[in-house]
């Protein structure tokens, strides 16, 4: 799902997002059983496992407990780390959102395992980033949020968190800082596996990447003591 956002206000751009994620929260209303997204008992009454996000098998090792729904966390560093986060959700029939990354790869998203149907994408959010994403929490498991380059003042940081906890959305801020949040993780990439170079040692300009490596460290509240992890 691809929401323009050129040529409306303010007001328009909300109104329009609160719709779109009405049909959202239409699709993922639980059916009997199920404590998926949607109109939830209290959270108290559902299973830890539940309250968990599902995060890639590279990052297990980092993350033994996931990240909370409802938590926020800062990605500095390497953007796939963030993409590989929408895969694992999505591909576990999760639904998130990616807010003001206008040059966001779907493709290697996809190539992660991704579900393109339970994404939706918000390249140009307009003036107000923050206000967009805190719409998208009302029915998906995962925003990411590109702030380019801003931080968000702490008052605003708390209330946005507040709803998020209440939502059961989690908050994934990249290419900007958020005050108070209960993640940082910062990803680097350490290496790369090349593929139709021949035998030997690899030929610059030869050959196809088919993995990058990434270092990932992780620190917080989520975390505990800081984390160090490849893969």
């Amino acid at each position: 799902m691809d929401v323009t956002q050129s040529g409306k206000s303010r007001a328009e751009q909300v109104e329009h997002l609160r719709r779109k994620m009405a049909e959202v929260s239409g699709r993922t209303s639980p059916t009997a059983g199920s404590t998926h997204r949607g109109s939830m008992p209290s959270r108290a009454s559902i299973p830890a496992s539940e309250n968990l996000l599902p995060v890639p098998e590279s990052l297990s090792e980092l993350l033994p407990d996931s990240l909370p729904r409802g938590s926020v966390a800062v990605l500095s560093g390497a953007r796939s780390l963030s993409l590989r986060l929408v895969a694992a959700v999505t591909a576990a029939g999760g639904h998130a959102a990616i807010v003001g990354q206008p040059h966001v790869g779907l493709l290697a998203a996809v190539e992660m395992g991704a579900d393109l149907s339970r994404l939706a994408v918000i390249p140009d959010p307009g003036a107000d980033p923050v206000e967009v994403a805190a719409v998208l929490m009302d029915g998906l498991d995962l925003v990411v949020l590109g702030l380019g380059g801003r931080s968000v003042a702490p008052t605003r940081a708390r209330a946005v968190t507040a709803r998020a906890r209440q939502k059961g959305c989690t908050l994934l801020v990249v290419d900007g800082d958020w005050h108070g949040a209960s993640a940082r993780m910062e990803s680097r990439v350490s290496g790369f596996e090349v593929t139709g170079a021949g035998t030997g040692a690899p030929v610059p300009g030869c050959g196809r990447i088919n993995r990058v490596r990434l270092t990932t460290k992780a620190s917080g509240r989520c975390v505990g003591l800081a984390r160090v992890a490849g893969g």
